[in-house]
Parts: C-alpha cells; sequence; structure tokens
C-alpha cells in the first residue's frame, strides 16, 4: 500500500520576470517529487501575503493530508476569523490552486479533465490596445488584427485619460489628474474612428476602470451602446454596484464586473440579477479554484457569462488555471490576455500556455501543467515601488478609484 502523503512545507516564491510583482506559493509534501504551485498574486500588497503564506497557513498546514482540499480551503478561511479580504484570499488560492496541481499529478490528469473535460477546444481571448490617441489606436487596433486578434480592448490615455487637467487648482495634491468628462468625450470619439475604419470585423471591449460617477456612467454606456462593444468593463466601482440596475435598464450594452470582488456577497447579488452580463473575478482574489469552480456553476445557472482577469499581475501560473476553468465551463464567455506577458515570463513558468490567432492554448501535461523555475525567477527579484497610477484625482483635487 502506497504511504500517504502529507505536507511537509509551504513556500512563497517572489519574482518580477516583467517588472510586476508577482507571487507563487509552492507546496511540497513528503514524496519529493510531488508538489504543487499556485498563484498568490496581489502586486501592490504582495509582501503581506507572503506574511500570511509563511507565517500563518503553513504551520496550520504542515502534516495535513493534500487531498482533501475542500476541507483546507474551508478552515483556511476561517481559521483567522476574519476573512473575504484580498491579502487572505489570494494567500488561500496560492495553496488551493497547488493542492489541485498536486492533485492532477497524482491522477495524470491535466487539471481540465478533472473538471468534467474541454467544452471547447481552444480558449477565446482578448488582448489589450492601450494607446496615447485616437489616431495611436487606430495603429494599435490595426496592429492587433494583423498578429491574429479579431477581439481587443482598446483604452486611449490610459484608465480615464491622459489629457492634461488645465483647470487645477493652484497649490495641489500629487497624483494622476484626470477630467471625466474629457474622457467620456475621447473615448466616444476613438469608438466612432475605429468602427468607421474597421466596421463590424472585429469585436471591442472598452474598461472605464470605475472612473465614473453613477449618473455620467449610466450616459456614458448609453452613448457607447451605438458601437456594439463586446462588452463595457468595470463601469461603476464595487460600492457601487447596486447602480448596476440602473445601468441595465438604460442600455443595451453587454457589462462586465468583479476583477475587485472578494467577497461573495458582491458577485452573488450583480449574478442574480442579471446585472451584468460577464463575471470578470480576479481569481486568487476570489479565493482560488475551490471556489471559483461554484461560481462558475453558479453562473451558468443565472445565464451569466465568466471573463476571467488577466492581466499583466498575474503569474504564469494564474494564467493557466483561468485557461483550465475556460475550457471546461459551459458558461464561458471570454478570457483577457495581457501584453506584458513576453519572453522572461516563459522563463520563469516553464509550460505557460500560448496564444495563437486570439485562442489560448494549454499544454496536456498533469495538473496545472506550468512549473516555476526558482532560479530563473530569483533572476528577476520584485522590484517593490510605489504605485504612483492609484494615486488618482479630479480637476479639483479630489481623490478618486483607480
Amino acid at each position: 500500500m502506497m504511504k500517504s502523503l502529507v505536507i511537509t512545507d509551504v513556500r512563497a516564491i517572489c519574482t518580477a520576470p516583467e517588472g510586476i510583482d508577482l507571487v507563487v506559493v509552492k507546496v511540497e509534501t513528503s514524496d519529493p517529487a510531488i508538489y504543487g504551485v499556485g498563484c498568490a498574486t496581489f502586486t501592490q500588497r504582495y509582501r503581506a501575503v507572503v506574511t500570511v503564506v509563511e507565517e500563518y497557513l503553513k504551520p496550520f498546514l504542515v502534516g495535513k493530508d493534500p487531498a482533501r482540499i475542500e476541507d483546507i480551503w474551508k478552515t483556511s478561511m476561517v481559521n483567522g476569523y476574519w476573512r473575504n479580504g484580498p491579502i487572505l484570499n489570494n494567500a488561500i488560492s496560492g495553496v488551493d490552486m497547488a493542492l489541485w496541481d498536486i492533485k492532477g499529478k497524482l491522477a495524470d490528469m491535466p487539471l481540465y479533465e478533472l473538471f468534467g473535460g474541454k467544452c471547447r477546444d481552444a480558449v477565446p481571448a482578448y488582448i489589450h490596445a492601450d494607446a496615447a490617441s485616437v489616431e495611436d489606436a487606430l495603429d494599435l487596433v490595426q496592429a492587433r488584427i494583423d498578429a491574429g486578434w479579431s477581439r481587443i480592448r482598446v483604452q486611449i490615455g490610459g484608465y480615464g485619460g491622459s489629457v492634461p487637467v488645465d483647470n487645477r487648482p493652484q497649490g495641489g495634491q500629487p497624483g494622476v489628474y484626470y477630467d471625466p468628462r474629457q474622457y467620456m468625450k475621447t473615448t466616444l470619439e476613438g469608438f466612432r474612428a475605429l468602427r468607421e475604419r474597421f466596421g463590424d470585423t472585429v469585436e471591442l471591449c472598452h474598461d472605464v476602470h470605475e472612473r465614473l460617477a453613477p449618473s455620467d456612467a449610466i450616459a456614458f454606456a448609453r452613448k457607447m451602446e451605438r458601437y456594439d462593444l463586446l462588452f463595457l468593463e468595470d463601469v461603476l466601482p464595487p460600492e457601487q454596484i447596486m447602480w448596476f440596475d440602473q445601468v441595465k435598464r438604460a442600455s443595451t450594452i453587454p457589462l462586465a464586473m468583479g476583477e475587485l470582488l472578494n467577497n461573495p456577497q458582491e458577485w452573488m447579488q450583480l449574478v442574480q440579477n442579471r446585472s451584468v452580463d460577464y463575471l470578470r473575478l480576479h481569481i486568487s482574489q476570489a479565493g482560488g479554484i475551490t471556489p471559483v469552480r461554484k461560481i462558475m456553476a453558479f453562473c451558468e445557472m443565472y445565464g451569466v457569462r465568466t471573463a476571467w482577469h488577466g492581466p499583466g499581475d498575474l503569474s504564469g501560473v494564474g494564467h493557466a488555471v483561468g485557461a483550465h476553468l475556460s475550457i471546461s465551463s459551459p458558461a464561458f464567455g471570454v478570457q483577457e490576455w495581457s501584453c506584458s506577458i513576453r519572453e522572461n515570463t516563459y522563463k520563469v513558468f516553464p509550460g505557460m500556455p500560448y496564444v495563437r490567432n486570439g485562442y489560448i492554448y494549454l499544454n496536456d501535461r498533469p495538473g496545472i501543467g506550468v512549473d516555476i523555475d526558482e532560479e530563473a525567477a530569483a533572476v528577476y527579484p520584485p522590484q517593490d515601488r510605489p504605485h504612483d497610477w492609484t494615486l488618482c484625482r479630479l480637476p479639483d483635487g479630489s481623490a478618486a478609484r483607480p
């Protein structure tokens, strides 16, 4: 009889192969050949996640059976009493993904097979086109089309726009200033130009990134409706989710929301009310594979599709997990793919999914199918620098959400 495995170590590995701070959790077992990796990235507060993993979760988990994923997830979530926050959720996610990785390796199956098998042959994805101007947006979208992409997220001047704010008060506080009125005007002009140039040959989407007040968001969604978007993302912040029903009543434009959500009471309300068309959770922020599989089933029941958050502040392990969940789910809509996924990412995370003509392809290795090369990871240490882009201000100097 094979000796039962137990967890012998839990480690947080930090790296920044593309200049973005990432956290990967490695769970080791009593069989040195059997280990798992998971994504626990909370870029802006990555040291806090590392502390939870190594100072709290490790002593709680060492000696436990790695096969008991559900029990470990639930007890880890409540062991510290306070719960449903981004730091704890990301730390638990890293462990949870690593345990699923171990499960797949023991079963000699890729994760998507454990989840019931493929629902599609590859994962449709969209790519970013972050332009400086309307003219630049036209050129960037053409470049993405030439590279085989047919689904493209277009931003002009960054989140909220980058047009200089001329009417700032004297002696204003430092920060990234933006003007919501100018942002809406520029974006509308940009999408009009994009449709005139490309017609309906490409699916376009746009991220408001919670930069608008509710009344402006309603008006903006109504005006953007004419450009037939794949979706309009984060038109409002989580604190204003009660407004989503009003946005939905005012416009037929598909809405996407979710990367900042970590409490089930946030996403449950949006899905049950059918207030959004796409749920865009950051999988590690939600707590990992174990809760997200249940969320997918919930979305399927209510006719809401998934479009998991896939930015640069996600490890190669996290990108693969999102693709495993997407390829095996009937509720899937589309997957985000970041322009920051480049050569260094593939060095640090061997087995990373690859993209061809707008589709994500997974390998067929057991488990997640992605590892972390710790020697390569050490070559790219965390940058640990201030995140100035989150210091947003309106023209009068008041603080705004990033």
